[in-house]
């Protein structure tokens, strides 16, 4: 494994188009088998989590599960409700309807309380998730109801429109952050180069990584179901590890060029920088899909997806660094000296006068990061404990942490049907959150169970949490029974989640749960208790993944350094990127001062699934830096340099490269800030937040500190051997 960077970059360097029409067959065949396949999405049993899940699971065993529901909601467009012309509008919704095959049943108009709304429920068939799917019909029905009858607000709203207007919205952001990542990359890259091919080079990289692996994930998704995030996360992370993996092996390609002096052939400039960077590319690339594959520890369906997806664009950038790119490298050193030499007599000495410019390019910037380093050099034991009170400091807000599920109320009401939603509910607020009571009991005692769900309906009745009329039906066995108790509360509410525990922990004990082998328990509609048991789900499963991402972590930097040292500077190092990042998401995102500047509206909470994915994916690519700048450290002292020495030459050296990699990844996450999935923009704010903080204070000031106050017991319990390879 050691030298397999080496011989790959070997062969593709003395068979470069070889190695080039190789990848690019590699990206078209990835791409045409995932589409030819397709995709496997999660289905609406991938999702059940908790009690809710087994109740979900109860009463569709007895045909009684949820069902995709629309509502056709008729309103005025101003003033009064005509209540003859919405009868005549709700009479021909139903008769239209009722013609379509995606439809299973369609009920009465229900007028509001307050008789300013008319709505129409209609009922498709098939599961839940497959709604979405087959709801334009519907949709084109009530669009052509609402021109028909141009005073009246017709609109359609229920769990297959909303889902449609989210991946539709979703799609809309995966194109914004395309259309601001590229341009700002290469901007980016065109300042770290000063070449557009060089520049390119990444780009195209990052680019192709992304689309074979968006094939790739197809495939992945039959083993593993994708919950309609993989997409996003290929994009975000292949961009940030894509470009960040190539600009390493570049950068020390272009410092083996100048150094050399024209002495070494392009093949042999790319070999060494396989054996320094292209080692350092490989370690990063396995600690970040060994950690992330923690993620699969949680037993959620979002997660996995979020997991598989990194898990395989990360594995195609690091084949893509160690395959393709050392061709590339040839085959632009080649045409750079070819160049050089056409441009006039005497080109050796021109190329070697290039060359004397790179290097003193080189030392120009080492004298920068030298004056940037001058504290932790000079006085490390005070840079040592304001930088790590600063990042404590940054990491307080974190703990006033408040997680919540981005729900429907989170979504952006710029989707049509989420302005729908909110009028629905506002003339119908006993449809907000239906709480489901699915018992599962032998033939025999159906009586009885039927008798206690009476009792419960009675109990709710009298408790001031519910409203409205319960609504029971049994299945046709007699062995699933299922009550629904309607409460006029948003499904975030406190008055919401009170009335779910009450439930639970009150009427249920007194009434179902005392039938001699029944089995309850509850779910429903405006998923409170779907939201309540993840929440539940999640907080028993981080504290093991949290133990596990740091065990691997430590273990992966064991691995590469041979030194326990490194590896628990590493892990604390981590630790204390992603709790400053937190702390600055909390303080960001969980008060209301910056809603209108990131333009999004607080929930006053952070999304569940931002933090574990925040240390996940923080602690991978982390160690993209943390492998790099050891590594710079560890060749200086395999060369003889005394470890206080090495320490300033190895992170000065790696200094330019590691900001300008971060601030790739910094220009990737950031454009996810301006998506309109407050969870998205929550993501890109703390990855691109934890980078920053992780590549200009963790790696100049606080590991440069730790190191030169550890000295040799930096290596602990040994010391790099010159006899190692480098």
């Amino acid at each position: 494994m050691r030298d397999l960077p080496v011989r790959a970059a070997r062969w593709s360097a003395l068979h470069p188009w070889r190695a080039i029409t190789g990848w690019l067959l590699f990206v078209v065949v990835c791409l045409g088998t995932g589409i030819a396949v397709g995709g496997n999405p999660a289905t609406t049993e991938d999702y059940r989590v908790g009690e809710a899940g087994r109740a979900e699971a109860v009463a569709t065993e007895g045909g009684l599960g949820r069902e995709p529901v629309e509502q056709v909601l008729i309103t005025a467009r101003s003033g009064p409700l005509d209540r003859a012309e919405s009868r005549r509008a709700a009479h021909e919704v139903r008769e239209r309807m009722r013609g379509l095959p995606e439809v299973e049943r369609v009920g009465a108009p229900v007028r509001s309380h307050g008789g300013k709304a008319l709505r129409v429920r209609v009922t498709m068939k098939g599961e839940e998730l497959e709604g979405k799917k087959h709801v334009d019909p519907l949709l084109a029905q009530t669009a052509a109801v609402g021109e028909k009858y141009p005073s009246l607000r017709v609109e359609e709203v229920g769990s297959p429109s909303i889902g449609k207007g989210v991946d539709g919205q979703r799609s809309d952001d995966l194109l914004l952050s395309e259309g601001l990542t590229l341009p700002l990359t290469l901007l980016t890259l065109l300042i770290v180069f000063g070449s557009v091919t060089m520049a390119a080079v990444p780009l195209l990289l990052a680019v192709t990584s992304i689309v074979a692996a968006m094939g790739l994930a197809m495939l992945a998704s039959h083993l593993s179901p994708d919950a309609g995030v993989g997409n996003n996360v290929i994009l975000l992370i292949g961009m940030a590890v894509g470009v960040d993996y190539t600009l390493f092996y570049l950068k020390r390609e272009r410092e083996e060029r100048a150094r050399s002096g024209g002495r070494l052939s392009s093949e042999a400039l790319v070999e060494l920088a396989a054996a320094t960077s292209g080692r350092a590319v490989v370690v990063s690339g396995l600690a970040v899909i060994v950690s992330t594959a923690t993620l699969y520890l949680v037993g959620d369906v979002i997660f996995a997806s979020l997991a598989t997806g990194t898990v395989v664009v990360v594995l195609v950038a690091v084949l893509s660094s160690l395959t393709v790119l050392p061709a590339l490298l040839v085959k632009l050193g080649k045409r750079a000296e070819r160049r050089a030499a056409s441009r006039r007599p005497g080109s050796r000495a021109a190329l070697r006068a290039e060359r004397r410019a790179a290097r003193a390019r080189a030392k120009g910037d080492g004298r920068v990061w030298q004056a940037l380093m001058r504290p932790a050099s000079r006085r490390p034991g005070l840079t040592l404990c304001l930088s790590s009170l600063l990042m404590l400091g940054l990491a307080a807000p974190a703990l006033a942490l408040n997680l919540g599920v981005m729900d429907r109320d989170t979504h952006s009401r710029e989707i049509p049907v989420m302005r729908a939603f909110d009028r629905l509910h506002a003339h119908y607020p006993e449809l907000q959150v239906v709480h489901q009571v699915a018992v599962r009991s032998a033939p025999a005692r159906a009586g009885q169970v039927s008798a206690a769900l009476d009792k419960l309906a009675q109990r709710v009745q009298r408790d001031p949490l519910f409203t409205g009329d319960s609504r029971k039906r049994v299945s046709a066995d007699r062995r699933v029974a299922v009550l629904d108790l309607p409460v006029a509360h948003r499904p975030g509410s406190d008055a919401s989640l009170d009335s779910l525990a009450r439930l639970r922990e009150d009427h249920l004990p007194a009434t179902v749960a005392a039938v001699p082998g029944a089995e309850a328990a509850v779910s429903g509609e405006g998923n409170v208790a779907r939201d309540a048991d993840y929440l539940d789900h999640q907080n028993q499963k981080l504290p093991q993944v949290i133990v596990a991402l740091v065990l691997v972590t430590f273990l992966m930097t064991l691995a590469a350094f041979r030194s326990v040292v490194i590896a628990l500077v590493g892990v604390v190092l981590n630790l204390l990127s992603a709790a400053a990042a937190l702390g600055l998401l909390v303080l960001v995102f969980q008060g209301e001062w910056a809603q209108g500047l990131l333009g999004f509206t607080s929930t006053g909470s952070i999304g569940s699934r931002v933090p574990l994915f925040l240390f996940v994916i923080l602690f991978g690519l982390s160690m993209d830096y943390q492998v790099f700048v050891v590594s710079r450290i560890r060749e200086a002292v395999l060369r003889g340099v005394p470890t206080r020495q090495a320490v300033v030459d190895g992170i000065t050296s790696s200094a330019g490269v590691v900001t300008s990699a971060a601030m790739v990844m910094v220009t990737v996450f950031a454009s996810f800030v301006f998506l309109h999935l407050i969870e998205m923009k929550q993501i890109g704010f703390s990855l691109a937040a934890a980078v920053l903080l992780d590549a200009f204070v963790i790696r100049v000031l606080v590991l440069p500190s730790a190191m030169l106050l550890l000295g040799r017991a930096t290596w602990w319990p040994g010391r790099p051997s010159r006899a190692e390879p480098r």
